[in-house]
């Protein structure tokens, strides 16, 4: 049986929890602190040049600085950055728990309990928003549900501080089409509103099963994001107002954080 991985000197690799697009997830033991932990392993798009390299790599390390500083239930804690192996590896809280979508692709959701995962997620990110962090990716897979019904935003892998335009500049689209508010779609820089229009299009995935651009391909769904109206959600209830809200095309006709609330609650 081959050796455990030892990153660092004291994060021992155990498993493989999750891969996503920019990364590897491990199940890991801190052996200074004996106890467990998950280790993200950072891996860069192919096709980079070593611009768009080097832009990501310090973003990667200033953002897992940035999400340090967040303290708050409703967020994976980050816990340390290595480099090793030329690349960065992100030390966090293990969160044993679905994801959202694990969860929706068992059917659409009562918009009850969907409201108040919204409620939840909100207040997380009106944490990050007021220490100035952006998450830029929200969507069901960045989304766990555990047991005790606790909610934690995870993967702030694409977060960036607000005003903070470096990767923009770079001409990458970061985030999941169906997912992307219209604003970045048009390569607009983010503003915590954006973040507040992937939340709508999230909850309105957990009470109609899927995004409302969910399309075939990711140009599809950028097309409809842009132009198309947001179906009307035939199940989401009293949720309807809030996701009209917070889906408004432009950012500022949308829904704000403290509108949103107590329609949640």
């Amino acid at each position: 049986m081959a050796q455990a991985r030892l990153l660092g000197n004291r994060y021992r690799l155990d498993s493989v929890v999750g891969r996503g697009g920019m990364g590897t997830v491990w199940r890991a033991r801190d052996v200074m602190l004996d106890r467990e932990v998950a280790v993200k392993e950072v891996v860069f798009p192919p096709g980079l040049n070593d611009d768009e390299r080097a832009v990501l790599y310090e973003r990667t390390f200033r953002e897992a600085r940035a999400s340090a500083r967040l303290n708050h239930s409703g967020v994976v804690t980050v816990h340390d950055v290595v480099q090793e192996s030329d690349r960065p590896w992100i030390v966090m809280e293990l969160v044993l728990a679905p994801s959202l979508q694990d969860i929706i692709e068992r059917g659409p959701m009562d918009h009850r309990r969907v409201a108040d995962i919204g409620l939840q997620m909100l207040g997380a990110l009106r944490h990050a928003h007021e220490k100035g962090i952006l998450h830029r990716d929200i969507k069901p897979s960045n989304v766990l549900i555990t047991d005790s019904g606790r909610v934690v935003l995870t993967d702030f892998g694409i977060a960036q501080m607000e005003g903070d335009a470096t990767l923009t500049q770079t001409g990458l689209v970061m985030g999941s089409p169906a997912y992307i508010p219209p604003e970045r779609a048009q390569g607009e820089r983010a503003v915590p509103a954006s973040d507040l229009w992937a939340l709508g299009a999230t909850l309105y995935a957990a009470v109609e099963g899927r995004s409302p651009y969910e399309r075939s391909d990711a140009m599809s769904s950028l097309q409809a994001v842009l132009t198309e109206p947001v179906p009307p959600a035939r199940n989401a209830g009293p949720l309807a107002r809030v996701l009209d809200g917070l889906l408004a095309r432009q950012p500022v006709h949308r829904m704000t954080a403290v509108q949103a609330g107590p329609l949640l609650a």
